[in-house]
């Protein structure tokens, strides 16, 4: 397959041996997240080991498209292996980050990394084209991640110009290394750990970086020279002329305010969703993506910092100042230096202060802790808190396990959870969207491992027509408009996107999660574009204002591999790994008694207002679904509709024999038959 580097580093921590396996071993999955499972499941024998054991496997993986111009989908590495983050179970999970680290893994001759097993002592590795080595990281270890990127960076130094009258592929290059690293979190094995790389590239919402510290994995370095081989190159340059010229940010032209909630369109340097302020900025993006949706700053306060890095201390901020002030950007620089998840603090904050404001927690609560909550609000607050949980001192010994376990600890996760104090929606992970309105978000997310943080139909069934409400406008696309858009957008199903109280628990919902699914586990997990561009299902550009899905996904990857293949056959691949991941977490144990909501899901009404598409007596319209509280029951209902749809057994949500053969993972049943996991 063309676009393929041609190899796979084999990083062996317990006998300090670096090796290289055939990426052709692994190509019926293409990249990402597809091939990363297929070699997770190969390497670990025994899956239900925790996530800190020597023995689990962690892959950094590329895909075809890394490194060869794909506007949204050069730059993407999908992070895989067990992880320490979800309650209560350890499952097997993903995380991805973006930046250059991918193109440069790619220029260096590699499409992903394996590491496995564990290091005696602090090490880093170093990959110069084809050289590599395993390297001490006693002088790396106990620095941010900043810092140890720099002294990476001048260790390893640059290659110099690359002279008019050599080749390209020389071995010269102006590029410095791209390095992903843990920080001071992930050397204490917190569970919320991240893997940084450059200023705010992470891979967080796994803990990934507390088992790379587990494994006294300080970091990578890649520096490469070479290039990627293109199936038709011409064609991927008429792709991208094509996508610029129907589907891009046009600056000369009137588009709806609602502009920064577009995905493939959206306007450039917005990213941070207005926790920067500072003016003096310029849009910064990841390698080949034409959004730049992040920014620097001529402080440098808050570079690279997007979403919610970039937000989670704005509230706080704003309470203590009257504005959000560059207290929130500097909340976010601690985060990323210490190699900290965000989210973890973005529902924990808010936690904290009502048990405080309770009495419950502080020096003479039923919860010691010593917080200077005089200066909640400044960015000195989130250091010293950021510092304890590193550090296991105090409150901080507790959260360091994640808000979950600290809850239980301390005797109240039942209630706090019930109430919705503490708003871990599943797996012990922070609400993203609200799963009573937004289901699809909230299904997704307890039929996988975290929170699961695909934006799909997000911007366009949410933000969209919500912002525009607000705010007296009439949203971009009618409600029926957008209904038409999305179900010819999205075969094989034809999703059919209705938010109303009945459709909700239908067989619509458990098509559209099926889609989603699939969609997800090939087009943005392995082939990995960009989840802030796709799916792109509208354009203010377009004259049927239709969005560049399903047409774009399917162009380029024909562009750069040659596979030739229907966007329906890559949602086939999807349904393939997605089955291969359910019969992982089965050999973990998972049964359908496990997937559900957290109490206060079915017994608070979800805040509102909250405007989504809904067909009410036959006609499509926006309402407002704020006020809805989940039914248990029809869950339970709406599970049973979405195992039949993906040929699960009903009864424990788990795959069959007949299911996985018709996947040619006949194999894979045979381990789940052996372990007296196969339905009978």
């Amino acid at each position: 397959m063309k676009g393929h580097a041609g190899k796979i580093l084999d990083i062996d921590l317990t006998n300090r041996e670096i090796s290289t396996i055939d990426t052709s071993e692994y190509e019926e999955w293409v990249g990402g997240h597809g091939m990363g499972t297929a070699i997770f499941y190969d390497r670990v024998e025994d899956k239900t080991i925790d996530a800190f054991d020597p023995d689990n496997v962690i892959t950094m993986m590329t895909s075809p498209l890394a490194g060869t111009g794909v506007p949204a989908a050069s730059a993407r590495t999908e992070i895989q292996g067990i992880s320490p983050q979800p309650y209560p179970t350890e499952w097997f999970n993903r995380s991805n980050f973006g930046g250059r680290f991918a193109s440069m893994l790619k220029y260096a001759g590699y499409d992903g990394v394996i590491i496995q097993g564990a290091a005696d002592e602090p090490v880093w590795v170093n990959v110069v084209d084809d050289q590599f080595e395993i390297r001490d990281a006693s002088d790396l270890w106990g620095l941010g991640t900043w810092e140890a990127q720099a002294e990476i960076w001048s260790e390893v130094g640059q290659r110099g110009w690359n002279q008019v009258d050599e080749t390209r592929d020389s071995g010269r290059t102006t590029q410095k290394p791209a390095v992903a690293c843990i920080g001071p979190a992930g050397e204490a094995e917190i569970r919320m750990a991240t893997v940084q790389h450059d200023a705010g590239n992470g891979a967080g919402n796994a803990g990934f970086g507390g088992v790379l510290g587990s494994k006294n994995f300080k970091a990578i370095s890649v520096l490469g020279t070479g290039s990627i081989e293109i199936a038709d190159p011409a064609e991927l340059l008429e792709a991208r002329l094509w996508a610029q010229r129907e589907y891009s940010y046009d600056h000369d032209e009137d588009i709806p305010q609602v502009r920064d909630f577009y995905s493939f369109s959206r306007s450039p340097g917005e990213g941070d969703l207005g926790g920067v302020v500072e003016t003096k900025a310029r849009p910064q993006g990841c390698v080949g993506c034409h959004n730049t949706c992040r920014k620097r700053t001529s402080s440098s306060h808050g570079n690279e910092s997007s979403c919610v890095e970039a937000v989670y201390y704005s509230g706080f901020d704003s309470a203590k100042h009257g504005e959000t002030t560059a207290e929130t950007a500097k909340a976010a620089d601690i985060v990323q230096q210490m190699g900290f998840n965000a989210y973890t603090l973005n529902a924990g904050l808010p936690w904290l202060e009502a048990l405080h404001e309770q009495g419950v927690l502080g020096e003479d609560g039923e919860i010691e802790a010593d917080l200077p909550w005089d200066s909640l609000g400044e960015a000195s607050f989130v250091e010293e808190l950021v510092q304890k949980i590193i550090d296991r001192e105090g409150i901080g010994e507790a959260l360091a396990e994640g808000n979950a376990r600290a809850a239980e600890e301390w005797g109240r996760l039942e209630q706090d959870l019930e109430s919705g104090l503490l708003t871990l929606f599943a797996w012990g992970y922070p609400q993203h969207y609200d799963a009573r309105t937004e289901v699809e978000w909230g299904y997704a997310t307890i039929l996988g491992a975290r929170d699961v943080n695909e934006h799909d139909f997000n911007w366009h069934v949410y933000w969209q027509p919500h912002i525009s409400i607000l705010t007296g406008e009439e949203p971009p696309v009618s409600a029926e408009e957008l209904a038409n858009i999305i179900e010819e957008s999205t075969p094989p199903h034809n999703v059919i996107p209705d938010y109303s109280d009945g459709a909700i628990y239908s067989e619509v919902a458990a098509e559209r999660n099926s889609w989603h699914r699939h969609y997800s586990r090939f087009y943005k997990q392995s082939a990995l574009f960009c989840d802030w561009a796709f799916a792109d299902f509208t354009s203010p550009y377009t004259d049927d204002k239709s969005g560049i899905t399903p047409e774009g996904e399917e162009r380029f990857l024909n562009a750069v591999t040659g596979m030739d293949i229907t966007f329906e056959e890559g949602m086939e691949i999807g349904r393939r790994i997605w089955n291969l991941e359910r019969s992982i977490w089965t050999l973990q144990g998972r049964h359908r008694d496990d997937e559900e909501f957290a109490a206060y899901n079915y017994e608070e009404p979800a805040p509102g207002p909250y405007y989504l598409p809904a067909k009410v007596d036959g006609e499509w319209e926006y309402i407002d679904t704020g006020g809805r509280k989940l039914d248990r029951g029809k869950v339970e209902e709406f599970k049973t509709l979405y195992y039949q749809e993906e040929g699960w057994d009903t009864e424990t949500g788990r795959p069959t024999r007949e299911t996985l053969e018709e996947l040619n993972l006949g194999h894979v049943a045979d381990e789940l038959e052996g372990e007296g996991k196969l339905p009978g």
